[in-house]
């Protein structure tokens, strides 16, 4: 197969190693692309925009060429009015130009805007974090955590690495213990006494791409996310519970179809969870 073919018609290219059960890239159809993650101290030989240094947790996440790192910030504030005994929990998607040639500098374009949105329904119906844990006076104290994930390698199959960033960085997070002083009505800040976040829930991304209307391959590059019909993202948790299904036009699947990526997401989610607990377990002292 000349490089020729690759560049002139791309789509037939890949169907003569699709027809093979195999991909260019050497993948079988349901092989996921090397996945490896370093978490906060681990990332300390790392500077990315001096975001690492400032941040109460963070990640780096690469699958394949595709390279996500994630930082919470975390802060106080007054909870909203009609939310008195809830923090807030507010993501960000970048994808700055340095990232992939499609993407410009600027305001957010569409990709990143629907991926925040992707982040946001992700952490709400799966309940990672349940936003009455991070008040901690009701109606005048609760945590605000900013969560921005930078991608820094654009190379397919966003979701999966920025769930994947954000769930390591989260776990990553310390946070000092805050009361207020009932005399003065001031929060006191205790940096000495810092305490994990409670993550109620491990929801774990897995993305497909749709060929010809009917043939599935697990975490596209992008160009066979360029080249596909349509692509389907599953999100489920520990138990197996299916968190989402975010699926952004495209070919429809049927019911089969569509079983067939749950149980996959749901063997990907042992896979995901056992790398990031044995990094979270060489990272904690003894």
């Amino acid at each position: 197969l000349s490089v020729c073919s690759r560049t002139v018609e791309p789509l037939e290219y890949y169907r003569r190693f699709l027809k093979e059960n195999c991909r260019p890239d050497g993948r079988e159809l349901g092989e996921f692309r090397t996945t490896t993650v370093n978490i906060g101290k681990c990332l300390c030989g790392i500077i990315i925009m001096g975001s690492i240094t400032t941040a109460d947790g963070s990640a780096l996440v690469k699958l394949g060429n595709t390279t996500v790192i994630c930082g919470v910030k975390a802060e106080l504030a007054a909870p909203a009015a009609d939310s008195a005994s809830k923090g807030y929990i507010v993501p960000n998607v970048e994808l700055p130009s340095l990232c992939a040639e499609r993407f410009r500098s600027g305001p957010p374009g569409e990709e990143a805007q629907a991926a925040s949105q992707f982040i946001a329904d992700v952490i709400e119906n799966s309940q990672m974090i349940v936003k009455e844990d991070l008040c901690i006076a009701s109606g005048k104290l609760a945590w605000v955590l900013y969560c921005d994930i930078i991608c820094l390698d654009y190379d397919g199959n966003l979701l999966d690495a920025s769930v994947f960033a954000l769930l390591a960085a989260l776990k990553n997070v310390q946070l000092p213990s805050v009361t207020i002083n009932e005399e003065t009505g001031l929060s006191e800040v205790n940096l000495k006494q810092k305490n994990p976040l409670n993550i109620r829930k491990h929801p774990v991304a897995t993305s497909f791409a749709v060929f010809d209307d009917t043939l599935l391959i697990v975490d596209p590059t992008a160009e066979e996310e360029d080249l596909a019909t349509g692509t389907v993202t599953i999100v489920t948790d520990e138990e197996g519970r299916l968190c989402s299904v975010h699926k952004p036009g495209g070919s429809p699947l049927t019911g089969a179809k569509l079983q067939d990526c749950i149980s996959r997401a749901i063997t990907r989610h042992k896979e995901v969870k056992k790398l990031i607990d044995k990094v979270i377990k060489s990272i904690t002292p003894k």
